[in-house]
């Protein structure tokens, strides 16, 4: 069973873009706090979650380009009702 994305078991949960959407504000808003530190310490990790970002802007990308492939093949997505897989 998963925790937060949609599944049998968890019809209420997030698609996956939705919350990778979530957890990339998340890290943006967090980044904004530390940009004005020129400490050596915070500018590292500034720029890791400046990398992160794009990262999750690619993961995004690919989630939302999933499921246009199964609402395009198979609909939307009801609940308990698996679109691929068992």
């Amino acid at each position: 069973m998963t925790h937060f994305l949609v599944t049998d078991d968890n019809p209420k949960g997030y698609r996956m873009e939705d919350i990778l959407k979530i957890i990339r504000k998340d890290i943006f808003l967090r980044t904004t706090k530390i940009m004005e530190d020129e400490r050596p310490e915070a500018q590292t990790v500034m720029d890791n979650n400046v990398k992160i970002l794009g990262l999750m802007s690619e993961a995004i990308y690919i989630a939302e380009s999933s499921t246009a492939i199964l609402e395009k093949s198979f609909g939307p997505s009801r609940s308990g009702e698996p679109r691929i897989g068992t």
